[in-house]
């Protein structure tokens, strides 16, 4: 659960308007640098220049050769730069892994392509493309699209740590920041909630879930591990015989069990982050997948995954009840992110009724 919204300040707002001719120059330089054909033959003032977003992680920006300009050998006529924002602790080492991810997938023809990368950041393909609606979702034929995707990015060889170490790891830092929260320092209109939730055995729950995750055998795989609709793009031009969607924003990755990626897809169908208002989300429980649903994505999945149409009835039965197990796991992880974020974060968001609504739902589904 990544996708956020920020509140830009007055004073934030004419720092980027300064800034706006140095990062113009800066991108014309990169594309420079790292494109050929007529992109060698244009000047700063040439470059058709746009901010698409800014926030606390990307700030990304489309640039394109002018229409008197033409590509002499193949290079592309418009391209997707990404730079990025304040480094948080961990983002250097998270945004290597993600850079290594773009890479991959860029060359298996699972995601854009890739044509430049630096320390800053990096130079992607242009897609024209709209992220997803939390009803989308729900739609049988995207459904089983993005089935299909995670199938094929759940079999990639990714060159990092295959232990499933990450979501344990992530809990126990996060734990370690809700340990030194001071109630004191909450805003008054969020006390009651971070009252309550600083109250329960955080930790008990964690060493719980731990042994009761043993207990099923998930096999572990290259996860995604927030596969919400912010971060699933559906190109604006498909032919009838395509079958694409784009994976973004692999922030979160990291070899982890099968149950977390597909259950925490899942519970994304019931959070909706379209909300203009304070707090930006809005959340259905009766919105989670049925089980003909569910079994409808695991069948796409399972074929993708095994390359066979014949469905392995077991193995679809283990799935499910990976999904039943790992849907608490989910829970209780973006309950710790929310409380950490709540208390640290300087984004406009309700991270702690976000962090109520998962402890709330936590319970009904246990």
């Amino acid at each position: 659960m990544t996708q956020v919204f920020e509140g830009l300040t007055l004073a934030s707002s004419l720092s980027k308007l300064r800034s706006s001719k140095e990062m113009r120059d800066k991108a014309y330089r990169l594309c420079r640098e790292y494109l050929s054909g007529s992109w060698k033959n244009i000047s700063s003032s040439d470059l058709v220049f746009t901010a698409l977003s800014g926030g606390l992680s990307n700030l990304l920006y489309h640039c394109s050769l002018p229409k008197t300009h033409t590509p002499l050998d193949g290079e592309p006529d418009q391209v997707l730069l990404r730079m990025y924002g304040q480094v948080h602790d961990g983002q250097v080492e998270a945004n290597i892994t993600e850079s290594i991810i773009f890479m991959l997938l860029s060359e298996r023809n699972l995601g854009p392509k890739l044509y430049g990368i630096f320390p800053e950041g990096r130079l992607e393909e242009y897609i024209p493309a709209k992220a997803m609606t939390c009803q989308e979702l729900q739609d049988p034929d995207i459904s089983t699209k993005i089935a299909r995707k995670l199938a094929f990015i759940h079999q990639l060889e990714v060159p990092i740590n295959k232990e499933p170490v990450w979501m344990f790891g992530k809990m126990d830092k996060w734990l370690q920041k809700i340990r030194s929260i001071c109630i004191e320092n909450i805003d008054k209109s969020n006390r009651k909630y971070a009252e309550y939730l600083l109250s329960q055995n955080l930790e008990s729950e964690c060493i719980w879930l731990r042994s009761f995750i043993e207990n099923v055998a998930s096999p572990v795989v290259f996860c995604h591990n927030d596969l919400q609709e912010g971060n699933i793009l559906l190109p604006e031009r498909q032919n009838s015989n395509e079958d694409k969607v784009i994976f973004i924003d692999f922030e979160y990755c990291s070899y982890n069990y099968r149950g977390f990626d597909i259950a925490n897809h899942f519970l994304e169908w019931c959070y909706d982050y379209s909300l203009p208002e304070y707090p930006h989300f809005t959340i259905k429980m009766e919105n989670f997948p049925s089980k003909e649903q569910q079994l409808n994505f695991i069948h796409e999945y399972m074929k993708s995954y095994t390359r066979d149409s014949l469905i392995n009835i077991e193995m679809q039965d283990e799935i499910l009840r990976e999904v039943q197990v790992f849907s608490l796991a989910s829970h209780l992880f973006w309950t710790l992110w929310s409380i950490s974020s709540g208390y640290c974060s300087t984004i406009r968001f309700g991270y702690w009724h976000y962090e109520k609504k998962e402890e709330i739902s936590l319970n009904s589904i246990q």
